[in-house]
């Protein structure tokens, strides 16, 4: 191989490795790909953090409402793909959600987080727990 081809080797290398050093941060604005948006704020030092979630999208005929959200991202400053979790208490309905995911940052620099949820609405008796809760997954890109 030459000098450019060792060249290109060496700089493909070095933009591999900055990208793959990028921490990725829970904290800004996310959307999903049905549209949901939801907003982290700051983590503190113990890794927890409040936000609040707009979906878009309800089984029911009220007003939606942005719902807010609590959460914990593990070992918040020592990993570079944190997994987290967090709830959603959602003001038009009784109903509760959480999430559990991982921060992930592609060799370019886009940030997601893949999330697996449990939706569980309440229901009237013990009998009709069958159907009470719902299991999907969401990916969040982050907007800001």
């Amino acid at each position: 191989m030459g000098t450019p081809g060792l060249l290109l080797l060496a700089l493909a290398l070095l933009v591999a490795r900055d990208a793959a050093s990028r921490k990725c941060h829970l904290q800004g604005l996310w959307r999903n790909e049905l549209g949901f948006n939801m907003i982290i704020l700051a983590l503190n030092t113990a890794g927890t953090f409040s936000g609040s979630y707009h979906t878009a999208v309800a089984a029911i005929n009220k007003q939606i409402l942005v719902s807010p959200l609590q959460g914990v991202q593990q070992h918040p400053s020592a990993k570079r793909h944190p997994t987290f979790s967090f709830t959603v208490q959602w003001q038009f309905s009784d109903s509760t959600t959480a999430f559990v995911g991982q921060c992930f940052v592609d060799h370019r620099g886009k940030e997601t987080l893949e999330t697996v949820w449990l939706l569980r609405e309440e229901v009237l008796s013990h009998k009709d727990t069958w159907k009470a809760t719902r299991v999907g997954t969401s990916i969040f890109t982050r907007i800001k």
